[in-house]
């Protein structure tokens, strides 16, 4: 709220202190409840006598639009919505549509988001605890380091050497805000505007609206069994400058980026002076046998970008993620991180920190994997009941719909019932190549939900099909 006074005006200053706070009343800035400040308060901040101010607030209150409670100070009245659901927002573009539907819930079958039970309560307490301030020199003035806390840099380090086969130093590892700044970092850094990047096809609708706003020509490639088609793309593009993967698990069908594929998109990239960015957007969420190694672990890995966060594996809440880059890259990394996208906080860095040294990071990881296969083979089970057409896709299933099947409308059904799959057909790029079918989330259905919640989902189908 900003209330800006003309001392030339015919009004007088109390009644302009008292049409600027009900003008912002009216249209729903300032919501019910909302506290004011006290009228010695905002006298100071406006340069006005304190008795101004007074009447306007003693106008306001005989208006019934504030209330005033002594020590509990004075807030805007209770009142009825009917102006503000009148106030309309800026419209949204179908990708922010797309992506508030996807992020919404939480839901049955929902993609991106873990377990509903079972998070780590010691993680988010240790956060919150006034006694973390006191560790690591956060106490001091200083600035944080915009590559983020040592200590986490260090432990992320650590646990891909281990966990992935990737052995990198922590100078190489940056803190970001999730995978979504991790790709903004990267690249700012790269900067290879109007060039051509590969990106798989069906592929994460949120990297390839990245891509667009970093002004790359999107060239998407089919994906089989065996991950991205890699022939494809060099026949089709060899004068790419970058290529995004999902090679662990393909976002969004599972499969795993074959040896073959991976040492020849390694080739084509040192032999073009290309990029790779490896999304590793599960890490070691994989639930048949040990995780895949790391792209990057390959060779000396000089053209490849690690991108990976917590999302899955703690929660999205976090907003936490890395990005591990080769050396020659770290100090143009470091530029970009201290001068326009800075690590996160540092409090819960170092709690993250802590998390994964004393081994709840690993525990936890170990838990949700005998957790999510145990919940996957029951969602099978109840699909294979219905004689219905099913593929593993990491940590989802997909359900094959018949062809021209609008699975995107019902999923907006679906999420009325508490039910929200990912609808296939959103994540391609070439409406010639779209198939449709239904994403269902393995990590958000608790077993003592999936018969009703099944049964729902195929009676909406049902009527659409």
């Amino acid at each position: 709220m900003q209330i800006q006074l003309d001392r030339t005006a015919k009004r007088t200053l109390t009644e302009q202190i008292f049409e600027s706070i009900s003008r912002a009343i009216e249209s729903g800035l300032l919501e019910s409840g909302t506290r004011l400040p006290s009228w010695k308060d905002l006298a100071s901040q406006l340069g006005v006598a304190r008795g101004t101010v007074k009447a306007a607030y003693e106008l306001l209150s005989d208006s019934q639009l504030i209330e005033t409670f002594g020590a509990g100070g004075t807030r805007v009245a209770p009142r009825l919505r009917v102006a503000t659901t009148q106030r309309k927002a800026a419209r949204l573009g179908s990708f922010m549509k797309s992506y508030e539907e996807m992020m919404a819930g939480p839901a049955i079958f929902q993609l991106g988001i873990p377990a509903f039970e079972g998070l780590p309560e010691k993680l988010f307490s240790r956060a919150r605890s006034s006694n973390l301030l006191k560790t690591a020199g956060l106490s001091s003035l200083l600035y944080p380091d915009p590559r983020g806390e040592f200590d986490l840099r260090r432990e992320i380090a650590g646990n891909l050497s281990i966990a992935r086969n990737f052995h990198c130093h922590p100078e190489q590892v940056f803190v970001t805000s999730g995978y979504s700044a991790g790709l903004g970092l990267t690249l700012r850094v790269l900067g290879l505007e109007g060039q051509k990047v590969w990106l798989e096809e069906p592929g994460f609708m949120l990297t390839r609206k990245g891509l667009e706003l970093a002004r790359l020509n999107i060239v998407p490639i089919p994906v089989d069994a065996d991950g991205i088609n890699v022939d494809y793309a060099i026949k089709t593009a060899p004068d790419a400058a970058l290529a995004v993967l999902t090679p662990g698990q393909q976002a969004p069908l599972g499969s795993t980026l074959s040896l073959r594929r991976r040492l020849q998109v390694l080739d084509w990239a040192a032999s073009n002076d290309a990029w790779v960015i490896e999304d590793d957007y599960l890490g070691e969420l994989q639930l048949a046998g040990r995780p895949a190694p790391a792209m990057a672990s390959l060779g000396e890995g000089k053209n490849v970008i690690h991108i990976g966060s917590f999302s899955k594996t703690v929660s999205p809440a976090l907003r936490l993620g890395f990005v591990v880059v080769p050396a020659e890259l770290a100090n143009a990394f470091a530029e970009i991180a201290a001068t326009l996208v800075p690590a996160p906080s540092p409090v819960i860095q170092v709690a993250t920190a802590e998390f994964m040294r004393e081994g709840h990071y690993t525990r936890r990881v170990r838990r949700l994997k005998r957790l999510y296969s145990s919940q996957r083979d029951a969602l099978i089970a109840e699909l294979c009941s219905r004689n219905a057409q099913w593929v593993s896709a990491g940590l989802a299933v997909l359900l094959r719909l018949p062809e021209g099947a609008p699975d995107v409308r019902i999923v907006r059904e679906a999420m009325t019932a508490g039910i929200a799959p990912s609808p296939l057909s959103a994540w391609f790029a070439n409406p010639s190549w779209t198939v449709p079918g239904l994403l269902l989330g393995v990590a958000t259905a608790p077993e003592q939900h999936l018969a009703k919640s099944c049964q729902r989902l195929f009676e909406i189908i049902e009527g659409y099909c």
